[in-house]
């Protein structure tokens, strides 16, 4: 059987391979509730609560892609093409909470788990890192995508764990869309972004891999 490989949210080439990463388990909540961002907009009717609900994702989103940074805690998994030759893997996004398995994925359509004793997680580094300790076989690997990572990242369950700066920022976000609801084109510039929230954000910007 063809593999046919998931929906990433990126994709990027690392000694020779390409990396990719994909959302395994979404947040359960988003930073700021839809009776917050009501409360900001000045909105007491439930008329644009379909609206405003799903500008609170976008902004979310947005906000998380743009920083590298996963709000929410929330499950990833880091493909490579092969066992990293320096036995380092940096993750792609933070704040990481824990590495769930590193996995290594055959040619013909099974999975191995490589022992935790064969590697150590940094996560005070940002960003993240896998370092392994001991040989990691490589014979036998899918061509593509046979080395994985599963990770959990986010501030925390809740969205007072997320830092106030970045909720405000998303609010303020929320309330440029909501207030203009003007076409936004898509390019490699800001995205519609007004000025004082990318300042609330500039703190947290992380080192891109």
């Amino acid at each position: 059987m063809r593999y046919r490989a998931p929906r990433y949210l990126s994709a990027r080439f690392l000694e020779g391979h390409l990396m990719v990463h994909v959302l395994t388990a979404a947040p359960a909540a988003e930073p700021i509730s839809l009776a917050e961002a009501k409360a900001h907009l000045r909105i007491d009717t439930d008329d644009e609560d379909t609206l405003i609900s799903s500008l609170i994702v976008a902004a979310r989103m947005l906000v998380e892609r743009s920083l590298g940074l996963a709000l929410i805690t929330q499950s990833w998994s880091h493909f490579l093409d092969a066992v990293p030759q320096r036995g380092c893997v940096a993750l792609p996004l933070g704040p990481v909470q824990a590495v769930s398995a590193v996995n290594l994925h055959g040619g013909e359509g099974g999975m191995s788990t490589v022992d935790a004793g064969s590697y150590d997680i940094d996560v005070l580094s940002d960003p993240a890192r896998v370092v392994l300790t001991a040989l990691v076989p490589s014979a036998g690997l899918r061509p593509f995508n046979g080395f994985e990572v599963s990770f959990v990242a986010g501030f925390g369950d809740a969205a007072a764990d997320v830092p106030q700066p970045i909720r405000q920022a998303l609010l303020l976000l929320v309330a440029h869309w909501f207030e203009r609801r003007e076409p936004v084109e898509l390019g490699p510039g800001p995205q519609g972004v007004p000025a004082i929230a990318a300042g609330l954000l500039q703190p947290y910007r992380r080192v891109r891999l």
